[in-house]
């Protein structure tokens, strides 16, 4: 499978009994994902197995999505691919704006620190509560956990693969 997926969406069970799913959203762009006549790839991770689906109708439900998808109309139909994930490839990706990053541009960024010392790479993205948090892996195999607010991450630059951090007091 050479072709590069985006996660927007985890199918976690089944709801009623007409073919609907409920979905764990992995994305910041529901309303887009899972809108009518969008069209995600199920994605079994284990094997590799994956089938095309168009999303008929989307309802949010106590943080979960209950989707209809085309051609499933009963529970049978749809029981067999509960803890499948959906994707989408990376073409579809949606344009952010200015000062906004998918998680998979900023994985691989090389952290330097507004001194100038490099700080390691940025290998995860922890997502905590009120503001994302970088995991940094230092060259000597330490994790320095940064978090991503105005005052630490003073800028990013995709294209050459760095970020420039402010070390403020406490954070080594």
């Amino acid at each position: 499978m050479d072709q590069q997926w985006l996660s927007v969406g985890k199918l976690v069970n089944t709801h009623g009994i007409r073919g609907e799913v409920k979905v764990f959203s992995q994305t910041d762009f529901p309303e887009e994902r899972f809108a009518p006549k969008s069209v995600l790839t199920l994605l079994n991770e284990e094997n590799g197995q994956q089938l095309k689906v168009e999303v008929l109708s989307a309802r949010e439900h106590k943080g979960m999505f209950i989707l209809k998808l085309k051609g499933f109309d009963n529970i049978n139909e749809v029981e067999k691919y509960k803890g499948w994930s959906l994707k989408v490839s990376r073409e579809d990706l949606v344009d952010l704006e200015e000062g906004e990053y998918y998680q998979h541009q900023i994985i691989g960024c090389k952290a330097v620190s507004d001194e100038g010392v490099e700080l390691g790479v940025i290998t995860e993205i922890l997502v905590p509560g009120a503001n994302d948090v970088w995991v940094i892996q230092q060259p000597k195999g330490k994790q320095l956990l940064i978090p991503v607010i105005d005052q630490v991450v003073l800028d990013v630059d995709i294209p050459n693969k760095t970020v420039k951090v402010h070390l403020m007091e406490g954070l080594i």
